[in-house]
């Protein structure tokens, strides 16, 4: 797999929205697999595979139940309708936004996976980051299902610890961070100011802490 042109699989999305009164800013990211929906749901869904290309997974993993994905993100299962899509709340902390995936069947052999994240968003942290600060970090998870997809086996974690700051990984980050920049100027961001925040998510990514 080129590694870098693999960030032009992701077609991206950005809407303006609203939640309880106060606005969102709406990631939408779509990328099709080369498998049938019912494997790419187990792949998305099951506390065995999801492991292979994200985190470890665990919880009670029902409608009503709470998840944590290890050393990330944990919230509530909202809904369900199985294989085709679900919603969760996706909690960091005490922020909460949300999540829904939703797989599509596309012909013989292919599925189509579109996440939506919606969140509040702080204005200032808007401007140094933008989309791409969810958008980088869901482009490399749909990478990972990729290779897991395409291999049948698990992500190597020596590659992923180094990802960021491989060569493979800074283009495929640079390509994802100017995809999340042009959808932000679709939705009506100034261009200027998506290229700054676009820069600002492509650094944090890529900076050693």
């Amino acid at each position: 797999m080129d590694i870098a042109s693999a960030a032009g699989l992701v077609t991206r999305e950005l809407r303006s929205g609203e939640r309880e009164g106060a606005p969102t800013r709406i990631a939408v990211a779509r990328r099709t697999y080369p498998t049938d929906r019912a494997d790419l749901w187990d792949a998305v869904t099951s506390a065995e595979r999801v492991p292979r290309w994200f985190l470890p997974l665990t919880g009670d993993l029902r409608v009503g139940g709470r998840y944590q994905l290890e050393g990330n993100a944990g919230g509530t299962i909202e809904a369900c309708d199985a294989p085709s899509s679900f919603a969760v709340t996706w909690e960091n902390g005490d922020v909460v936004s949300w999540l829904v995936v939703t797989l599509t069947e596309d012909g013989p052999g292919g599925t189509v996976l579109e996440l939506v994240h919606e969140a509040h968003v702080d204005p200032d942290l808007w401007a140094l980051y933008g989309p791409g600060a969810v958008g980088l970090g869901w482009d490399s998870a749909l990478l990972g299902l990729g290779m897991h997809v395409e291999s049948g086996e698990g992500v190597d974690p020596a590659f992923a610890a180094a990802f960021n700051f491989s060569p493979d990984g800074r283009a495929f980050l640079l390509a994802s961070a100017h995809g999340w920049r042009d959808a932000a100027v679709a939705d009506g961001d100034d261009a200027e100011a998506a290229q700054a925040a676009a820069d600002g998510s492509y650094a944090a990514y890529t900076t050693a802490s």
